[in-house]
């Protein structure tokens, strides 16, 4: 018989290496249709359920710079004019008010995502699992955009204009929005705003897609670590 201390070393090894290597074991061929799906869905509720947490929160857009709104290039260039005729002080408060109009919004769109998950094929889960970094991020944007759109722009409205400067930057942008020098997008306050909302929320679960990607099993999730750590 083998000494006890060293029994217990074969095994906390042989359990450390279950955990680091069992991933690898699979490839995406032995993963089950089930299994591909449940790990996308899993996938999806963590990265909604991390992006929603950071950026719901009081100034989660606000305190990041990765996803701050910002003025639009136009208004953004003409800011030192701006200044000087004094208004500096109230785009500022606009701009807060846009950003936090953002964080009240998108707390509405995690059942949005996570139900979007019904109508995910078991052909769709696979192309996604072999695709590329944030292919599972992109999938639910071509599902929910739309829908997420229609939520939060009367939210975002409803913030935006309590801001004396809202109505002033739609007269103004709407007209040079006709002159082709800004997109459709930005013509209104709550449309931009509801915009770069929507791509601060895909970013943050890009950034999180990402991640599970590098390090399935840091995951903390079983079947996460299974299908994702089958394809890497």
């Amino acid at each position: 018989m083998f000494p006890i201390s060293i029994t217990r070393r074969r095994i906390a090894s042989a359990i450390l290496l279950l955990a680091t290597g069992a991933a690898s074991a699979f490839s995406l061929s032995d993963i089950s249709n089930q299994d591909a799906t449940s790990g996308l869905k899993a996938a999806l509720e963590k990265g909604a359920n991390v992006a929603v947490s950071k950026l719901g929160q009081q100034n989660g857009f606000l305190n990041n710079d990765k996803v701050k709104i910002r003025l639009p290039g136009a208004l953004e260039q003409a800011m030192p004019l701006i200044r000087m005729t004094g208004q500096g002080q109230k785009v500022d408060e606009l701009v807060i008010d846009m950003n936090h109009a953002a964080e009240s919004a998108v707390p509405l769109a995690k059942p949005l995502l996570v139900n979007a998950v019904k109508s995910m094929s078991v052909t769709d889960a696979k192309n996604i699992l072999s695709g590329g970094e944030t292919s599972v991020t992109e999938f639910f944007r071509q599902k929910t955009s739309g829908e997420l759109a229609g939520k939060f722009l009367p939210i975002v409205k409803g913030i935006t204009d309590r801001n004396g400067l809202s109505a002033r930057y739609n007269a103004t942008m709407g007209q040079v929005a006709k002159t082709g020098l800004v997109s459709g997008d930005q013509a209104t306050v709550e449309g931009y705003v509801t915009q770069r909302a929507l791509d601060g929320l895909f970013l943050m679960i890009g950034e999180e897609e990402k991640a599970i990607r590098r390090d399935p099993i840091g995951s903390g999730s079983a079947i996460i670590g299974k299908v994702f750590g089958a394809i890497r």
